[in-house]
């Protein structure tokens, strides 16, 4: 692996363990961290993601695997991760108890999501360099740029369902691992167009699940609903304006 990989894998891991490190010690503004959340996980899913399908499958099946995302998360979501909503208000007494609760079974798979996500931003960066160094360092741009937030949304999926950071942070180092192991499994295989677009249209479904259905409810329970919507709208502006910037 190429000088260049290896340090643009560093800085994706370290914008991802930077922004998880922002959420655990602002825990307290956890409602409008995950309203941010919310707004970068849907902005991830319309702007990076589902475009990215569209541009290497230009048939209708990326609209087809966009609604497989969705609802098998949703099925997912209802009959497996069964876990009730409204628990962002425990969160203070939680902190309080001897022994810090485990994070439930529906917060960790919102974190293995992004993990799974993050390890695809890599791959995407190794085969971009695969294509020619300028296209991996355009695609490399957009991915550490929103990297901090996916450090910040892992941290918050976890956070919401009652984890501590002890119980937190192996995740969030394992998200910030996932595009390095991304890029390193890159350079062992290539991955055709035609395999890659229905993969990045189920992922941006999942995360437009994740986004509308569950963190923006969340995020608005019990909290003010002018200042989560405004940071709702912050985190979709600040993920619209990287992508902008670094694939242009």
């Amino acid at each position: 692996m190429s000088a260049e990989l290896v340090v643009i894998a560093l800085f994706a891991f370290g914008a991802t363990l930077l922004g998880g490190f922002f959420a655990l010690r602002f825990r307290d503004r956890l409602h409008l961290i995950l309203g941010f959340s919310a707004g970068a996980v849907v902005a991830v899913a319309l702007f990076d993601l589902l475009p990215a399908a569209m541009s290497v499958d230009t048939h209708t099946s990326v609209t087809i695997y966009l609604a497989v995302g969705f609802f098998a998360y949703l099925v997912l979501d209802r009959f497996v991760l069964i876990h009730p909503h409204g628990q962002m208000h425990q969160l203070h007494a939680h902190e309080h108890e001897h022994h810090e609760p485990a994070p439930s079974s529906r917060g960790i798979a919102g974190a293995m999501t992004l993990a799974a996500h993050s390890f695809m931003d890599g791959a995407a960066i190794g085969f971009g360099f695969q294509a020619s160094p300028a296209v991996g360092i355009i695609i490399a741009a957009a991915v550490i740029a929103h990297d901090f937030s996916d450090g910040i949304n892992t941290v918050g999926f976890l956070l919401r369902d009652g984890g501590g950071w002890r119980r937190a942070l192996p995740w969030l180092l394992v998200d910030a691992a996932a595009p390095v192991v991304g890029v390193l499994s890159a350079q062992l295989f290539r991955v055709s167009p035609e395999t890659l677009g229905p993969v990045l249209a189920v992922f941006a479904g999942t995360f437009l699940y994740l986004g509308a259905s569950d963190l923006i409810p969340e995020s608005h329970h019990h909290h003010p609903r002018a200042a989560t919507t405004m940071m709702t709208l912050i985190g979709a502006g600040v993920i619209f304006i990287a992508i902008r910037l670094f694939s242009v």
